[in-house]
């Protein structure tokens, strides 16, 4: 079942105009996030990070749009998806209503709210072998646009087919400037003894969810320093850990690149934090 703009449809039934302009322009934006026993997981940054995005593109927020109501509306479509799962994949999507070209003759929106059963319900460390390699096909633009999730993905479709053809799990995606920027699904953390360094959103990084839980749980850890800096791919070979973050995986750690091998045991120990984070949520 699908939320279109409130009103719960089935898949067949929920259908988009060949002149959406999220399809036609890519004028949209969308939140991925995970449920679990009913509960939006990092809700809040969720919400505020809709809003943020959605004023940075010139949409126009609707009075409705309150926390309490987008998050009834997800919650709602919850109760209509038959599955034995505690735990859901939420995609929530925006897109300036269709007219015009280039120019939209509206910033009005219309939302649709999809959900997918997960296998897990708390975030689990898959340390099986997990290779990935630099996409140097085209390079990421540094600057605000760039951290938003917005429908504008080809270049991490790309990234996945080259992956795909060269057996790759996973691919790291560069700015313009040559800085590692992030992986194709998530924010990149680099490890070199007891420092941990993320791009900045300077770098032109995804805004990830994850990324601020991660950063949150870093600054609580005395034994740890964590920095916003950006990542030579040079410093990739000398890392004794590398790991990609989103809020549906939680954790990915990256076991190898090129020769080189990673460990696993600071993805290990944070992940068990995030953990608590959830259950005490």
């Amino acid at each position: 079942m699908i939320n279109s703009n409130g009103k719960i449809l089935s898949e067949e039934q929920a259908k988009l105009s060949v002149f959406n302009r999220g399809l036609a322009y890519g004028d949209a934006l969308f939140e991925t996030m995970k449920t679990l026993n009913g509960k939006i997981l990092f809700w809040e940054d969720h919400y505020f990070r809709l809003m943020a995005s959605m004023r940075i593109l010139r949409m126009e927020i609707p009075m409705a749009f309150t926390p309490e109501f987008l998050e009834a509306q997800i919650l709602e479509l919850l109760t209509y998806h038959s599955s034995d799962s505690n735990s859901f994949r939420i995609k929530f999507m925006v897109f300036r209503n269709e007219g015009g070209f280039y120019t939209p003759q509206t910033n009005d929106i219309t939302y649709f709210i999809s959900v997918n059963s997960l296998d897990a319900d708390l975030y689990l460390l898959d340390t099986t072998e997990y290779k990935v390699e630099l996409f140097k096909d085209f390079y990421v633009t540094p600057g605000l646009l760039s951290t938003l999730k917005t429908n504008n993905k080809v270049l991490n479709v790309l990234g996945s087919v080259y992956a795909k053809e060269n057996q790759y799990d996973n691919c790291l995606l560069l700015n313009t400037n040559k800085s590692i920027v992030e992986a194709l699904n998530g924010n990149l953390f680099l490890v070199k003894g007891n420092s941990i360094k993320t791009p900045p959103l300077e770098d032109g990084c995804l805004k990830g969810i994850m990324r601020k839980q991660v950063l949150e749980t870093l600054k609580k850890s005395p034994d740890l320093e964590c920095v916003e800096a950006s990542i030579s791919p040079f410093e990739l070979q000398k890392a004794d850990e590398l790991f990609v973050t989103n809020v549906i995986q939680g954790i990915q750690p990256i076991t190898a690149f090129r020769k080189k091998t990673f460990t696993t045991s600071v993805s290990q120990s944070i992940l068990a934090k995030l953990n608590m984070m959830v259950r005490l949520s």
